[in-house]
């Protein structure tokens, strides 16, 4: 009877956490407890810091129950703990538990709940989709930064040579060149920098016309690249498991196809052993010349 009643509460608890009145719920909560929390950081709100409090252990207890809800919304607890957001939801929550009364934990308590609006990630599957395209696509793009900063560094040791008498500010050495070359590539008053050496060597234009070419449209339109096939290799995944979506249809005429083939691969090794021989040895057809022979 016991284990029927729990039963009972679990699926009671799954349905109210696929519910998606529920899942707005979470996502306004979120939302308001990133407001309170920047709302501290006014000095006006200091005359309400009662109110504020009150409000931030409320948010705080929400956030502990909504979890308890996730966790025995499974048929198992330690399936909770299989997900890595389920995770990153349950350090967040019970980080928030640290009190901010005083004490050299004050900002370390402030800073995770800057944090808890982090969770919005864990709770919307688009963003969800964005986060993991994000971390997949890092390690690729670690490489075009690595090259990036291989340019970089090419650049800003020639420029250090040439350009240095013209203006130590930009130019005294390669880590200062360096800087002034990523204050080129954002484009922030790059043409300046340019005329000013210009007046000196006036085909210097090539150095900034090149250099702005490899990092501003060849190093960008790398890494926009790598990150759109991540995301389109992520929104496939997501489809999937869905079970929604082009991507749903062709992995499950996929999955058909297998079944189909291994059921004419049995087919084949039943239909097999009954053209044998009773001694067990395949059944040999004459050959043309036995024919000739035989007649």
């Amino acid at each position: 009877m016991e284990r029927a009643d729990y039963q009972t509460w679990q699926v009671r608890f799954e349905n109210l956490r696929s519910n998606k009145v529920f899942e707005l719920i979470v996502v306004a909560i979120i939302i308001f407890s990133a407001l309170v929390v920047g709302a501290k950081t006014y000095e006006e709100t200091t005359r309400f810091t009662q109110i504020m409090d009150v409000l931030d252990w409320a948010v705080t207890v929400f956030f502990v129950v909504e979890i308890a809800i996730r966790m025995l919304a499974e048929k198992r607890y330690r399936d909770f703990f299989k997900s890595g957001w389920n995770i990153f939801d349950f350090v967040i929550v019970v980080a928030s538990l640290i009190p901010v009364d005083g004490g050299q934990s004050v900002l370390l308590a402030r800073l995770l709940r800057v944090f808890r609006v982090l969770r919005l990630v864990s709770i919307v599957p688009e963003l969800r989709v964005l986060m993991n395209a994000f971390l997949k696509a890092l390690p690729r793009m670690g490489y075009v930064a690595l090259f990036m900063f291989i340019i970089f560094y090419i650049y800003g040791a020639v420029g250090s040579f040439i350009f240095r008498d013209i203006n130590p500010f930009y130019w005294e050495n390669i880590t200062i060149a360096m800087l002034t070359l990523f204050r080129i590539a954002t484009f922030e008053s790059w043409t300046s920098i340019m005329y000013e050496t210009m007046e000196v060597y006036p085909m210097s234009w090539l150095y900034y016309v090149s250099f702005i070419f490899l990092s501003a449209f060849i190093f960008l339109n790398m890494m926009i690249g790598i990150v759109l096939e991540t995301m389109q290799k992520e929104s496939a995944a997501q489809e999937v498991e869905d079970g929604k979506g082009e991507a749903a249809d062709i992995h499950w005429m996929r999955e058909q196809m297998v079944m189909m083939q291994q059921q004419i691969q049995d087919m084949h090794a039943q239909i097999v052993p009954a053209n044998r021989t009773p001694e067990g040895s395949a059944e040999r057809l004459p050959t043309e010349q036995e024919d000739r022979q035989t007649n």
